[in-house]
């Protein structure tokens, strides 16, 4: 029997970002790690009893913390208090149970959302607290912002190494293509699906919403995951680290659509609602912590990515979360 020196318990481990650690792990497996990928069915994290229930159960040495309640645009702006608690409860439950369990790290994921509302560009680490953040998300925001307010008090008073990423736009297998609730990418995925499924795509049209022109960074899922396990094994600091591509590396929204469009190989025309809102033009992050830290990284190039993810959808599409 394996005696394992590290056991690792993956919240929100069925989502996007889990499955993509889940893969990455299963083809590098490391003899002395174990690995746990639980999703909400298993607990309630916002509910202190279960969470305690859960990490009696699998006695983790380490943590990454995934779970969180999301949503789209609208409905964030229908329930800001709503994701406000819920967030606050599960954060502070399974940062404070990590702790009881004489837990060694826990790696929690933030997201670029929680960065002030009114800023410059490129944002950094040092920026999250600078300003308040959109006024859309604000109690998703101010609850992951509060993450990196518990890292330092368990760092201060009891010197735990809880520590937290903040990624740029995640994309991959795994992905959440329903309508109201999916990103930029498995959106237009999903209806070029749509589209293209019965192999005549000459005469259709491809409608995106808005100009096309904004830019954004966009992560592939397994090289987030990778990412995240030298966050794991060998950042020892409890302050957030920015993990995406570099700021070259951007694309706008037509190029996105555009890649899509011959990964599905659709052949018919390509329009842009230019009377639906186009968001903020940019949001731009460096990466230059990261850089300076992991200067070898390789990310895997914005058109491979793309195409492996299409190849996964079709192959996945009736599993897949639609």
């Amino acid at each position: 029997m394996t005696e394992y020196q590290k056991i690792i318990l993956v919240t929100g481990g069925s989502g996007l970002v889990g499955q993509a650690i889940k893969s990455v792990v299963e083809n590098d497996p490391v003899l002395d790690e174990k690995w746990i990928f639980v999703g909400s069915k298993e607990a309630n994290l916002c509910d202190k009893e279960e969470t305690h229930k859960l990490f009696e159960k699998y006695k983790p040495t380490h943590v990454i913390h995934l779970a969180a309640m999301v949503g789209g645009l609208f409905h964030n702006m229908a329930h800001n208090l709503d994701f406000l608690r819920n967030n606050l409860h599960m954060n502070d439950n399974v940062l404070q149970t990590a702790h009881e369990f004489d837990v060694i790290k826990v790696v929690s994921c933030l997201s670029t959302c929680i960065f002030p509302d009114k800023t410059t560009y490129p944002i950094d680490e040092s920026m999250v607290h600078n300003g308040p953040p959109h006024p859309s998300n604000y109690g998703y925001s101010h609850a992951k912002r509060l993450i990196d307010v518990l890292n330092k008090g368990y760092h201060e008073q009891h010197g735990r190494i809880y520590t937290s990423v903040i990624p740029c736009n995640v994309f991959g297998p795994h992905d959440n293509f329903h309508p109201s609730a999916s990103h930029v990418i498995p959106g237009l995925m999903r209806r070029l699906y749509d589209l293209t499924k019965d192999g005549h795509t000459e005469d259709k049209v491809f409608t995106v919403l808005g100009s096309g022109k904004p830019l954004r960074q966009f992560i592939y899922s397994l090289d987030l995951a990778k990412l995240f396990l030298w966050v794991l094994r060998s950042y020892d600091s409890v302050e957030p680290i920015i993990l995406s591509v570099d700021e070259s590396q951007e694309v706008s929204i037509a190029d996105v659509a555009k890649t899509l469009a011959q990964a599905f190989e659709f052949k018919g025309k390509i329009v842009f609602d230019t009377s639906a809102a186009d968001g903020q033009f940019k949001k731009t992050a460096s990466n230059g912590k990261l850089r300076r830290l992991l200067p070898n990284f390789v990310f895997t190039p914005f058109e491979k990515a793309i195409r492996e993810t299409v190849e996964w959808y079709k192959n996945n599409y009736e599993n897949a979360r639609n």
